[in-house]
């Protein structure tokens, strides 16, 4: 079974305009679920969903603002370290909004890099 788990960086497209985040999975058996955060002024938001094979499907909610539902889904590569699909929101007022995605795993552990570079600076003795 594909694993998601951990740190992504990707891009979505609406229109012409491009978004970059980061998002962390959670994966448990085929439930998933995590945290993206968009590099503008949507913020972070919560997602859930589920992968069954290579397929992802997750609903995207942001915290603050707008509640309505941006659906994902896309397909995981066969190394597991890309993912590509299509997303969509559905709303009344506005229409159908919709645009491609992609996310490659993050090589960066963020946390291992902190605890490297704060060992590095306390005092041997101090440890």
């Amino acid at each position: 079974m594909a694993d998601i788990s951990g740190t992504w960086l990707g891009t979505y497209w609406q229109d012409e305009a491009q978004t970059r985040f980061e998002a962390t999975f959670v994966q448990g058996g085929n439930a998933l679920s995590g945290v993206i955060l968009d590099d503008g002024h949507l913020g972070e938001a919560n997602v859930g969903g589920e992968i069954i094979g290579r397929s992802i499907q997750f609903t995207k909610r942001y915290v603050v603002g707008s509640q309505l539902a941006i659906r994902y889904s896309g397909t995981l590569s066969e190394d597991e370290n890309f993912i590509h699909g299509d997303w969509s929101i559905s709303s009344n007022r506005r229409g159908s909004l919709q645009g491609k995605w992609e996310a490659h795993r993050s090589d960066n552990d963020l946390m291992a890099d902190l605890k490297n570079r704060l060992s590095q600076q306390i005092p041997v003795g101090m440890k």
